[in-house]
């Protein structure tokens, strides 16, 4: 068996790739669009893990999605997570569980995915703002 990806629904396919491909530095690696159905699927892969697969679908009549649709979470070692959370949260995004351990944090995408973010490596040390910040909402 082989793990080929994980799809979510969105709503707005401009904020959801700008959140994935500018804030989480996601790539493009295919999109089909389907006249027929009445929907687009958009394949997003980390350069790290080309192998596994962020599936984007965008039903073109409009739909209310809720709570992620009972969605558990994505999951992203990061590099820095000090630095992709300062990065996300000036694209203005809110940081839902700060990294306050130098270890994980979580953000939600413009559709309320949860996506939680892991350092790569060893946790880094505590520092601020995030130490001292508190949880926002859900995640």
């Amino acid at each position: 068996m082989k793990y080929l990806h994980t799809m979510i629904r969105v709503s707005d396919i401009d904020s959801s790739l700008q959140f994935f491909c500018e804030g989480l530095g996601l790539q493009e690696v295919r999109r089909k669009e389907v006249p027929k159905g009445r929907f687009t699927l958009i394949f997003l892969a980390a350069p790290e893990s080309p192998e596994a697969e962020l599936e984007l679908t965008y039903n073109w009549d409009p739909e209310t999605y809720e709570g992620g649709r009972n969605f558990g979470h994505l999951a992203f070692r990061v590099e820095n997570i000090y630095e992709i959370c300062a990065h996300l949260q000036a694209m203005g995004v809110t940081i839902n569980r700060p990294p306050r351990d130098g270890h994980m944090a979580f953000v939600r995408s413009p559709d309320g995915i949860s996506i939680e973010l892991l350092q790569k490596g060893d946790a880094l040390a505590p520092e601020e703002p995030w130490v001292s910040m508190e949880n926002t909402g859900s995640w």
